[in-house]
């Protein structure tokens, strides 16, 4: 493995020179990689001496590019049977963000500082060739477009199509660095009021709720339910004499009925009186579908998540006075209830809460682990280092 200078005279007449660099792979095959710098040489020549070594080397010639990567990619994720929501964002990714940019390039072609200018255009907002029109991706987006790259590169390793995964490396040196403190603090805590709606205002929430959008809602404060568990909750899990639901199955935004997001998803919550009453109520007027679904349409089938919005909550905010200063409802995503009941879990009963371990609310929220639900919510559990309890503790110990 060498750099050489390489000096040649074009048809024109006019002398040219560029730095090569000549190779062997690691499947014995000679390789030739031109620059027109050599530090860029040496720099080359670097990476795939250390990578032949380790037999992970990609040559440009045996790489596709990001465009062909990501067809590969989302034919992977089909394979794998991927929810069709999740294929779908991810679809989105590489259509408004990834390809415009990074699709023609080779995969062996994409490097740190590459990727970090990514990131920066995807930021600013800035056009990528052929766009007419662009504009500032939230820090959301960029990161969940930057984690789809990453998949997207992890799969074409796994096909031998690219020798290193440039992202993963990225976010491997960032795990204990300074973006990452960033993204906490920016991410922040939920707080009540502005996450969180306070008891007052589920009071007042639940003292407007009407029509068939009633049973629905106030299973969804009370159980912490999410979207696509409420509209797959059927009858048949629903016992009554037991004032209590099994949650077996979901339905996502194309009304396809799937298992529950993990297997701590399956679980057993109880009712509050005050909906076991409502759902006896409920279940002589509920509209009967072959689904037996629990708050179906007025045909029998899946409700879709957008009425919850918009037809449910949004308007019983409006109706409760639980409003911005501009007048508009104040939460409008169905989390904010399951944010609620996490935080009515977790509270005091001296606070009106059902002071619940951390593992009892992770099992009626349904998280996978402990640590979801401690990162999420951990603020909200009562400290025990008030006053009256340190001074307590401290005429324990001294007597």
């Amino acid at each position: 493995m060498s750099v050489r200078k390489r000096a040649w005279t074009n048809l024109k007449g006019a002398a040219k020179e560029a730095w090569v660099v000549d190779y062997v792979d690691q499947a014995g095959k000679r390789r030739l990689k031109t620059f027109a710098k050599k530090k860029e040489a040496d720099t080359y020549h670097s990476h795939a001496h250390v990578e032949v070594r380790a037999g992970t080397h990609t040559p440009d010639s045996s790489s596709v590019t990001v465009a062909k990567a990501a067809d590969l990619w989302i034919e992977t994720c089909e394979g794998r049977e991927l929810e069709r929501s999740t294929i779908d964002s991810y679809r989105q990714h590489l259509k408004f963000h990834i390809l415009p940019f990074l699709g023609p390039l080779k995969l062996s072609q994409l490097t740190a500082p590459l990727i970090r200018e990514f990131e920066d255009k995807l930021r600013r907002g800035n056009l990528a060739t052929g766009e007419g029109e662009s504009g500032a991706r939230s820090p959301a987006m960029v990161k969940k477009t930057i984690g789809s790259l990453g998949a997207l590169l992890a799969d074409a390793q796994e096909r031998g199509l690219v020798a290193r995964n440039v992202v993963r490396d990225l976010r491997s040196r960032r795990k204990q660095g300074v973006d990452r403190r960033a993204e906490k603090r920016q991410k922040g805590k939920l707080k009540v009021v502005v996450d969180i709606p306070t008891r007052q205002e589920i009071k007042a929430i639940v003292d407007h709720l009407q029509g068939r959008w009633r049973p629905i809602l106030l299973t969804a404060i009370f159980t912490g339910l999410r979207s696509s568990e409420l509209r797959g909750l059927r009858w048949s899990d629903v016992d009554l004499k037991k004032k209590e639901l099994h949650v077996r199955q979901r339905v996502d935004q194309y009304r396809v009925f799937g298992a529950p997001k993990s297997a701590s998803g399956e679980r057993t919550i109880p009712l509050p009186p005050l909906v076991a009453n409502m759902l006896r109520e409920w279940k002589l007027a509920c509209p009967k579908g072959n689904d037996g679904l629990c708050f179906p349409t007025g045909k029998g089938s899946p409700e879709n998540h957008a009425n919850l919005v918009n037809r449910g909550l949004i308007p019983a905010c409006i109706t409760a006075n639980v409003v911005t200063v501009g007048g508009e409802a104040k939460y409008t995503g169905l989390h904010a209830l399951r944010h609620f009941y996490a935080s009515w879990c977790i509270n005091s009963k001296d606070d009106g809460g059902l002071g619940l371990s951390a593992k009892v609310a992770q099992a009626r929220l349904g998280h996978s682990t402990i640590a979801m639900t401690l990162d999420t919510y951990g603020h909200l559990f009562p400290r025990g280092d008030d006053g009256s309890e340190l001074a307590a503790a401290e005429r324990a110990l001294l007597g």
